[in-house]
């Protein structure tokens, strides 16, 4: 057994040195300030696909709907109300907050209700349109929206785009 010069113990038993750990924890650190930017950048990007699929679902759900209900309907809870052809997590009240965005549904521009309305539905209009803004630039930079023709837009300021949807300024479609 090798006795480690002036303490009396193996070398074994006596551990690390303090400058041995702080160089662990300083390269412990370098590897965390590397991973983490992307980290946030690849939830970000999530978050701003989860929004693209919400609007999807919509557009998809108001193509449904239209059937049943010769219009579109100007609420989430609406086309839940209908008939289920929206998720519960998307249709749970007026806005619905899901992957650090908010969505909405309301009557479009130069909405016109339909009358009478068919059996099972509560408010059907000729136009509608969704949005879904970030609830801070931590969750995304984007904010998106759709209506009748189901294309989707997006704005690269965090303000929904505002109806007719035209390219301009931070506004454009999505790809």
């Amino acid at each position: 057994m090798a006795v480690a010069h002036g303490t009396g113990m193996p070398r074994a038993e006596r551990g690390f040195s303090l400058i041995e750990l702080l160089i662990v924890v300083a390269i412990i650190g370098i590897i965390a300030a590397i991973a983490v930017p992307g980290l946030l950048r690849a939830r970000m990007a999530g978050n701003e696909a989860s929004a693209i699929g919400s609007m999807r679902a919509i557009s998809s759900s108001q193509q449904a709907y239209t059937t049943k209900c010769l219009g579109y309907a100007t609420s989430l809870t609406e086309l839940k109300a209908a008939g289920n052809f929206l998720s519960p997590d998307l249709s749970a009240g007026a806005s619905v907050v899901k992957s650090g965005y908010t969505v909405t549904l309301v009557a479009g521009l130069g909405n016109i209700p339909v009358l009478p309305l068919p059996f099972g539905c509560t408010g059907s209009g000729t136009n509608y349109y969704a949005s879904a803004t970030p609830l801070s630039t931590s969750t995304g930079t984007r904010a998106f929206a759709t209506d009748e023709p189901g294309a989707i837009w997006q704005d690269v300021s965090g303000v929904a785009p505002t109806q007719p949807f035209t390219i301009a300024g931070t506004a454009s479609p999505v790809q």
